[in-house]
């Protein structure tokens, strides 16, 4: 499966950025400087006005200026922490999964918001009630939509969730396709375009406040175990004394906005091992994460 790169982030909240342009290796490893990478999900001019909250804090905080910088794809942000002209970068969970298996990385922080409450979301697979369907079994020969061949939650995740439970998604539908977007997956469903539909969970409930779908209508027929939101991380050679005042640092930022995602609640640890559930969907798939970057 030759997966996109770009698509990897499409739901990883970004709040950071400034042009990738005259970012050297100079600056990252510039005296009392931290480098913060990031992967552009909106418009550059939009997420440098969106920064400059995160910014003032994080500085204020570990009293150094910090430097963001957007890159083009995930490829870009993973070679600069490589290379040591990245200090932290932002990641999706698939491409920070990725990113370990070529650069010495390590998650250390992940987001909270007010909306979610929560460090994880759940990837659906939604029918509609009046559609017959409550189970996987019923699945079979029925039309299905997921979103994107590289989306975590509205592909990769319930694609593993169907083998895992016995369901050939290769093979059983009578007729996938891939809308593009878990918001036209949420009015596909709910206007029997398809008749069962791989969603985000918060996505879900995102779409039903807009008025795209009406829950009354829809029905659960699987859910995933909780996917690890998006991590914050480093590069794991950066001195024991700087990632405490980082990670400190990151802990203290709270209540600002956060991209899309609405109000951030703040930063919680996390680690490495809080994201071997994708590597382990990946060996579900027979994805190789190293060829794939």
């Amino acid at each position: 499966m030759k997966l996109k790169r770009r698509t990897l982030l499409a739901y990883a909240p970004v709040v950071l950025g400034a042009p990738m342009a005259g970012l050297g290796s100079s600056l990252a490893r510039a005296a009392n400087v931290l480098s913060v990478g990031l992967i552009p999900s909106e418009d550059s001019r939009a997420m440098i006005a969106n920064s400059q909250a995160m910014m003032d804090m994080l500085s204020k905080s570990l009293g150094m200026p910090v430097k963001p910088f957007v890159a083009a794809d995930y490829n870009g942000v993973i070679e600069a922490l490589r290379s040591k002209r990245l200090d932290v970068a932002y990641l999706g969970p698939f491409s920070y999964v990725m990113g370990t298996t070529v650069a010495p990385i390590e998650a250390f922080a992940v987001a909270e918001t007010k909306k979610a409450g929560r460090t994880s979301y759940h990837s659906l697979i939604v029918a509609r009630k009046d559609s017959g369907i409550k189970n996987v079994a019923d699945l079979k020969g029925k039309t299905f939509a997921f979103v994107d061949p590289t989306s975590t939650s509205g592909h990769l995740f319930p694609k593993a969730g169907l083998i895992k439970a016995g369901f050939d998604p290769d093979k059983e539908f009578s007729r996938v396709i891939f809308s593009g977007s878990h918001d036209s997956n949420a009015v596909a469903v709910q206007n029997k375009k398809v008749d069962a539909v791989a969603i985000a969970d918060r996505i879900l409930d995102a779409a039903i406040a807009k008025g795209l779908a009406k829950r009354e209508d829809l029905v659960v027929v699987w859910k995933s175990d909780p996917i690890p939101e998006s991590p914050t991380v480093w590069r794991k050679d950066l001195d024991p004394e700087l990632k405490k005042r980082v990670q400190a640092a990151f802990m203290d930022v709270k209540d600002i906005p956060w991209s899309d995602q609405g109000m951030l609640n703040g930063f919680h640890p996390t680690n490495d091992k809080a994201y071997d559930v994708i590597r382990e969907t990946a060996s579900i798939l027979h994805l190789d994460l190293k060829a794939m970057k």
